[in-house]
């Protein structure tokens, strides 16, 4: 199996992506969507941003690796009852199923980071833009201070190294590293705008118990435990992540979890 699916469909994501559903709709209401605006979701999860989206009156169409969630967020739009918001599985690397220059509008927020070949994902991500379209991403910054980064460096801290050749999906929150990539899809620098966001984690329940969601349904803290477990860390790698937690929440309660985590918002215009 593909590495990058098998990561992600190890565990539940829908079990963390519940506490993104408020930040996600707010996202999506900043996007501009219209009626009949048709709008990839790349690396959409179970539909944090696809369905907020469809909801506005976009024709969504949801492509994620993980068949779980592919299939989670199908189960989710026939709930809500939106007949224009579909999910396929598929590799932002490879959108061969996609023809050229079909949506208005292309979107990944913590998704297509994820996949191992950055290069490709931004040139097909500008083959399916229509002149005139944009390009959205929401990629997590390398040795930001808050949350997903710092989750994903303690994590990191814990497992083997990569093999080789591997390139960091935090990459894709430089700068410079984003303008390369899209120049190798023939897009100039001008037309490529940064700005830093905000998304709240939100759990009703204490920070500790959300580092347990963590360790049973998130692919990359759930590698880091088996890691650990085998060098008898395990215990470490658990308080070091309910440290962040706790001095990250800002619910001023013990027993619920808000959590905000800075991101880079990368806008493509074509």
């Amino acid at each position: 199996m593909n590495p990058n699916q098998a990561l992600w469909e190890k565990g539940d994501f829908t079990r963390i992506a519940e506490s993104m559903r408020e930040s996600g709709e707010a996202l999506v209401q900043r996007l501009g969507i219209k009626q009949g605006l048709k709008v990839l979701d790349l690396g959409c999860g179970d539909g944090t941003t696809a369905l907020p989206a469809a909801k506005l009156g976009a024709e969504v169409l949801g492509v994620d690796i993980a068949r779980n969630l592919v299939e989670a967020g199908n189960k989710r739009a026939n709930e809500h009852g939106l007949t224009n918001c579909t999910f396929q599985e598929g590799d932002a690397s490879n959108l061969h199923q996609l023809p050229d220059r079909t949506f208005d509008l292309v979107v990944s927020i913590f998704g297509a980071m994820f996949a191992p070949n950055p290069l490709k994902v931004a040139k097909e991500k500008v083959r399916v833009t229509r002149p005139g379209g944009r390009i959205v991403m929401g990629n997590w910054i390398p040795n930001d201070p808050t949350l997903v980064a710092q989750i994903l460096k303690i994590s990191s801290s814990y497992t083997p190294p990569p093999p080789e050749g591997f390139i960091s999906p935090m990459t894709w929150g430089v700068e410079s590293q984003v303008i390369e990539r899209f120049a190798g899809a023939g897009v100039p620098a001008e037309r490529i705008s940064f700005s830093r966001d905000t998304f709240t984690f939100n759990y009703p329940m204490a920070p500790s118990a959300f580092v347990e969601e963590f360790r049973k349904y998130y692919g990359p803290t759930m590698n880091a435990f088996e890691a650990a477990e085998k060098n008898g860390r395990a215990a470490d790698l658990q308080q070091e992540l309910e440290d962040l937690f706790n001095s990250q929440n800002k619910s001023g309660r013990k027993d619920s979890t808000s959590i905000p985590a800075t991101f880079l918002l990368v806008t493509v215009a074509l």
